[in-house]
């Protein structure tokens, strides 16, 4: 399928590893016009140097922190005119909320809600005034599906998706799509660190709790990273434009609603 976005210019954020990585491979098999942002310069480096190689795309790195005022500068001083943003970046690692105080809180709003809102605030209008835009927030399945661990992804993350869905409404007229995708357990970076903290917390060897978390699953596996890669390009194609303001589960089915 043709998705419609070749010559699209695509900003990705925390694209040197996992899901980020995924995306950003998957829209430059699409012909866009890639800026790839994340904090390490040898990692970014490397994944420009695959996407480059793998697709013939012309991928710019960015090395910085999105969630400083100084990255994010970066990052649209290197794609102005982005008409697709996929906003990614780490969440916090399990913990117990009592021993969190007020700056760890910050921090992880600060990374896991106010960085997305920020970066569609300085990106949205323009997709509106050129009649074509397209953002996914890659966030987590944790909105859905509480995880007594993640407290602090449960709570910041579902303040990033209760805004969208009030921003999503104001943009659609004008071909501007705004979505969450929600991942379930996925075979990447991520998860292995999550399990090795709950490895050292319970004392159970790592490998246990990762074909555990796998046999749970009623796919019987870890979803694979290009898996959501593919999902985004869809949202971001020109096939997707009647599709906003949606949180959009990839997790094999383990979520156990109906609705």
């Amino acid at each position: 399928m043709d998705l419609g976005i070749t010559g699209k210019r695509a900003l990705v954020t925390g694209a040197s590893r996992g899901m980020g990585r995924a995306a950003a491979l998957a829209l430059a098999h699409e012909n866009v016009e890639l800026t790839i942002l994340a904090r390490t310069p040898e990692t970014l480096e490397k994944t420009a140097a695959e996407i480059r190689a793998l697709t013939g795309a012309k991928v710019t790195a960015v090395a910085g922190d999105i969630t400083t005022s100084e990255g994010r500068q970066a990052a649209l001083a290197a794609c102005p005119e982005p008409d697709i943003l996929v906003n990614n970046a780490d969440g916090e690692l399990p913990g117990d909320f009592r021993n969190w105080g007020r700056e760890d809180w910050l921090r992880g709003i600060d990374r896991m809600m106010l960085t997305p809102i920020e970066m569609m605030r300085l990106t949205v209008d323009g997709m509106m005034d050129r009649g074509f835009g397209r953002v996914v927030n890659i966030v987590s399945r944790s909105v859905k599906i509480a995880q007594v661990e993640l407290g602090m992804s449960n709570a910041a993350r579902s303040g990033l998706v209760g805004f969208v869905a009030g921003l999503a409404r104001q943009t659609i007229s004008r071909n501007v799509t705004i979505n969450n995708v929600l991942p379930g357990i996925i075979a990447s970076d991520g998860q292995r660190d999550h399990v090795a903290v709950l490895a050292k917390q319970s004392g159970r060897p790592f490998e246990d709790i990762w074909r555990e978390r796998a046999a749970q699953n009623p796919a019987g596996r870890y979803g694979e990273p290009d898996e959501i890669g593919a999902y985004i390009a869809f949202l971001c194609s020109s096939k997707a434009g009647f599709v906003t303001a949606q949180n959009l589960l990839i997790d094999g089915g383990q979520y156990p609603g109906t609705f």
